[in-house]
C-alpha cells in the first residue's frame, strides 16, 4: 500500500487551448497537513475538481487511496472516505442548517454525531435558518461541519477559511491540527493565507501555471532557505557574481540582501573573503519563498 493518499503524475487539462495544468506532479503522504498555494489562476481549484472528478483530465493520472479518480467505479468509494469543502461553498438553498445536515447524514455510514454537535456549539450555527440567508463565513463553517463529521480519512479544502473572522479561522486551524493528530486525518487545503498555511502545515507545493515549482516538508525548506544580510566597508565598484544558491539578490549601498535556496556556507565564505564585511543569517519565512518564486517563474 502506498504512503500517499493523493498521488498526481503528469496531469494535464486545458480550457480554451490554455492550459491550466502543465504536466503537475504531486504527492501528499498519509497523515499529512498539506498546504496547496499559489496565485490566482495556477490551477489550484482544477486540481482539486479533478481529484474529486468534477473535472477529467487532458492526460496524465491522478489516484486518491490508490484509486485511479478516472474509473467511475472508484468515485463512490473516494467521496465516502473523502470530506470535500468547495471554494464556492454552494449548498442546496430550499434547505436550512439542520435539514441538510440530516440530508447529508445517511450517505456515510461512518457519520460521527459527536462532532457533528461538537461543530455546531462551536460555529454557532443556528439550525433553523436556511443556506441563502447564511453568510459565507456561515456558509464555510456549516460546510466544514459536513466534511469533518461524515467521518473522512481525507479533508480536500479549498478556501475553507474564506469569510471567517479572525477567532473562527483560530478554532479552525486550531481543530484541523486536532483531527490530524487524534484521528490520522490527511488534510490538503489550498490558502491564499499564507500565515494560516504556515501555522499549521507540515508539507507544501507551490503550484504555478499549472506546474509544482516548490515542494517538501515545511521545516525542511524553511531551514534550506535562508536570507544573507551582507554589509561592505564600501560601496561596490562592480556588482559581485554570486555562487550558486543565490536565488535573489538585492544591493542599496553598501548593503546586500542575498535570498540563498541552497549553498548557504559558499555563499557567506565568498562574503566573507571581502575585507571589512559583516555577515548575518536570517531565517525566512513562507511568504518569502512563495513570493519570490511566483514572481519569478
Amino acid at each position: 500500500m502506498s504512503d500517499f493518499v493523493i498521488e498526481v503524475r503528469k496531469l494535464r487539462k486545458s480550457f480554451k487551448g490554455q492550459p491550466a495544468l502543465d504536466g503537475l506532479d504531486l504527492a501528499v503522504p498519509q497523515g499529512s497537513i498539506f498546504g496547496f498555494l499559489g496565485r490566482n489562476g495556477a490551477g489550484k481549484t482544477t486540481t482539486i475538481k479533478t481529484l474529486m472528478r468534477l473535472l477529467k483530465p487532458d492526460s496524465g493520472e491522478a489516484r486518491v487511496f490508490g484509486l485511479p479518480v478516472n474509473h467511475p467505479s472508484n468515485s463512490l468509494e473516494i467521496r465516502r472516505r473523502v470530506g470535500f469543502v468547495t471554494e464556492d461553498k454552494e449548498l442546496y438553498p430550499y434547505m436550512t442548517v439542520e435539514q441538510i445536515i440530516r440530508f447529508t447524514r445517511p450517505f456515510f455510514p461512518k457519520w460521527r454525531s459527536d462532532l457533528e454537535q461538537r461543530y455546531l456549539n462551536m460555529f454557532d450555527l443556528p439550525p433553523n435558518r436556511k443556506i441563502p440567508d447564511l453568510s459565507k463565513g456561515m456558509r464555510s463553517k456549516l460546510m466544514l461541519l459536513l466534511a469533518i463529521s461524515h467521518g473522512a480519512d481525507l479533508l480536500i479544502l479549498d478556501e475553507p477559511t474564506e469569510g471567517l473572522d479572525p477567532a473562527a479561522v483560530e478554532d479552525v486551524l486550531r481543530e484541523l491540527v486536532a483531527l490530524a493528530a487524534s484521528e490520522g486525518i490527511t488534510i490538503f487545503f489550498s490558502s491564499h493565507q499564507l500565515a494560516e498555511v504556515e501555522q499549521i502545515a507540515d508539507q507544501i507545493c507551490i503550484i504555478d501555471r499549472g506546474s509544482a515549482i516548490v515542494t517538501g516538508a515545511l521545516d525542511d525548506l524553511k531551514v534550506q532557505y535562508q536570507r544573507v544580510h551582507v554589509v561592505f566597508e564600501s560601496e561596490l565598484r562592480e556588482p559581485i557574481s554570486w555562487a550558486a544558491g543565490a536565488q535573489s539578490v538585492r544591493q542599496e549601498g553598501r548593503t546586500v540582501s542575498i535570498l540563498a535556496s541552497r549553498n548557504v556556507e559558499a555563499l557567506v565564505e565568498q562574503a566573507r573573503s571581502v575585507p571589512g564585511t559583516s555577515v548575518e543569517l536570517f531565517p525566512v519565512t513562507l511568504r518569502e519563498i512563495f513570493l519570490e518564486h511566483v514572481r519569478n517563474n
